[in-house]
């Protein structure tokens, strides 16, 4: 089971920020989710438009020019990162998962990700992008097929994951609460990798294990890593990362 670091190691640094995204690489993190917002064309990785919650300002995204928006402290003392500076962070230590939050962010992901496989030591299969925007995914897969896509849900559809494979994803994120055993093995019928969020608690990373989970999504990676660990003593298996997961 992959463990994903959750907006970096949110359960230690502010997420989405500089020092999170650190302490995930240092943790050794399979891959690493972020959020992306689009302001002015450059892509800020921040969860919400609303800025109240992981910032000192107030008002929305829209609400600021992008220059004043990189004068804010994201909450380790640094501005809210964009794309590109996450990318050169990271290098290729390991996969990214990029989580479009909103219209108008998959163009410049897709330059961003090209730009990473020519200039940094990333390969195409390294990145994964993700949206509960599943009409995103749908033009993702059409302009660039080398970018895997994950389709987001939190909730339990009558035909599982019939909708995910039908937009040609590689994957499905699924909400805990709404994962059941008959959900997994749809999706693995249908060729999909099963990916879980938000997963803190062992008991639930063995549970998830044993459904045939194939990663989660942590806010403390380093403790899912002992935990997932632990299992793979249990229950010997060969862990591999996205990149060979991709393709």
């Amino acid at each position: 089971m992959l463990v994903i670091a959750h907006r970096g190691a949110s359960g230690y640094a502010p997420e989405n920020s500089h020092s999170a995204i650190c302490r995930a690489l240092e943790m050794n993190v399979d891959a690493i989710e972020i959020d992306l917002h689009s302001v002015e064309g450059e892509l800020l990785v921040i969860h919400d438009r609303w800025l109240h919650r992981t910032t000192q300002a107030r008002g929305q995204l829209k609400d600021y020019t992008l220059a004043q928006l990189r004068e804010i402290d994201a909450g380790d003392g640094k501005p809210i990162p964009t794309l590109w500076e996450v990318l050169q962070l990271v290098d290729g230590r390991c996969d990214l998962n990029l989580e479009l939050k909103c219209e108008h962010t998959l163009i410049p992901t897709l330059k961003n990700l090209d730009q990473a496989v020519n200039a940094l030591n990333f390969t195409p299969n390294q990145f994964l992008i993700s949206s509960f925007n599943h009409h995103l995914l749908n033009e993702s897969v059409s302009l660039q097929p080398k970018f895997a896509t994950g389709a987001l849900i939190a909730s339990c559809p009558i035909d599982y994951a019939a909708f995910a494979q039908q937009l040609g994803c590689y994957a499905i994120h699924l909400d805990i609460d709404f994962i059941n055993q008959a959900f997994v093995d749809d999706a693995k019928a249908r060729g999909l990798k099963v990916f879980v969020y938000t997963v803190d608690e062992e008991s639930d990373i063995r549970y998830l294990e044993e459904l045939g989970v194939d990663g989660i999504f942590s806010n403390y990676p380093d403790k899912a890593l002992r935990a997932v660990k632990r299992l793979d003593a249990e229950y010997p298996h060969q862990r591999q990362g996205l990149i060979q997961l991709t393709r």
